[in-house]
């Protein structure tokens, strides 16, 4: 059987990260090894984490240089042939490893699986589904976004990939998405492996501006790097829309519907079915600067409603 590695990286998430733990440790999956990273929390979630030590294949707590170091640093631990890490916040739904590791078996030129994945709320409420399709490699350029706690690799993939890179902080995932499409076959598989928490301590309110200026990093990156020079190229101004209109999707959640809607203005200049792919993102951005949050809320709480009937 083959072994499954999985990493959390953890920095005070203690309200919730026995949940994370316990998703990890309730799997079906018999041959699974399970390592957690700590970067010397200071809210209770070491003592969270040695409860639960000896089910546990290594883990550390000091101090790391972020998520991506203590992300490299558990899979420098890992001895298993297919990976995934699972933040301190997020959550495995029941038999998402076996479901991960069969997805892989039945697609052997895949470097990497994905499933649909939850959104919910600091207190666990479900706010949304969010669906996939299949995502190749000049989707990802576009920034077509893959849930990452629902994915899984192929160790070999992730180590030719080099890692995460460590100066990520907001996009690690996504930039890691793209050196693995250059490797091979990304697989979506249309089932719901994993839940995504939204709080305001997550990264995508507490550090909304980081997202957009790490979207135009990876841009610049992809047009100078030779492996992905004739895809960026087909692509066109395509990419640096996506940017803006990710920078707008992530200030507008962060609470800067002003500066969202210069970026989704300049996304639209830029390659107009980019922007409009996203009205979405427009319309929220146009209730926070006209002060109507709360009619953005109650559409939120109306579908959230419409998903736990």
């Amino acid at each position: 059987m083959t072994l499954v590695s999985i990493i959390t990286p953890s920095y005070n998430q203690a309200p919730f990260l026995r949940q994370t733990m316990l998703s990890v440790l309730e799997q079906d999956y018999p041959d699974l090894e399970y390592l957690v990273v700590d970067g010397e929390s200071t809210d209770g979630s070491q003592a969270i984490i040695r409860e639960y030590a000896d089910r546990l294949a290594w883990w550390a707590a000091e101090k790391d240089a972020g998520q991506a170091d203590a992300i490299n640093k558990g899979f420098a631990h890992a001895g298993g042939e297919i990976i995934g890490w699972l933040n301190s916040d997020d959550f495995y739904l029941p038999g998402a490893v076996s479901a991960g590791v069969r997805a892989l078996e039945a697609h052997p030129d895949a470097v990497m699986v994905y499933g649909n994945m939850q959104a919910v709320d600091d207190g666990g409420r479900l706010t949304n589904l969010l669906t996939y399709g299949p995502i190749q490699l000049e989707d990802l350029l576009c920034f077509s976004i893959i849930g990452q706690p629902a994915s899984f690799m192929r160790a070999s993939a992730f180590r030719a990939a080099g890692g995460v890179d460590a100066t990520f902080h907001a996009l690690l995932d996504h930039q890691l998405w793209i050196k693995l499409a250059l490797q091979g076959r990304l697989v979506h598989v249309d089932d719901t492996w994993a839940g995504a928490r939204y709080h305001p301590a997550a990264k995508n309110r507490a550090r909304a501006s980081e997202f957009g200026r790490e979207a135009f990093r990876i841009v610049e990156w992809a047009e100078k790097y030779p492996p992905l020079e004739a895809a960026y190229k087909r692509l066109g101004r395509r990419p640096v829309a996506a940017a803006y209109r990710v920078d707008a999707r992530y200030l507008t959640d962060g609470g800067q519907p002003w500066l969202a809607l210069r970026s989704w203005w300049k996304a639209l200049v830029i390659h107009p079915p980019t922007a409009l792919r996203r009205m979405n993102i427009l319309a929220s951005a146009v209730l926070g600067a006209l002060g109507l949050g709360r009619v953005r809320e109650a559409i939120l709480q109306r579908r959230q409603k419409r998903l736990s009937a």
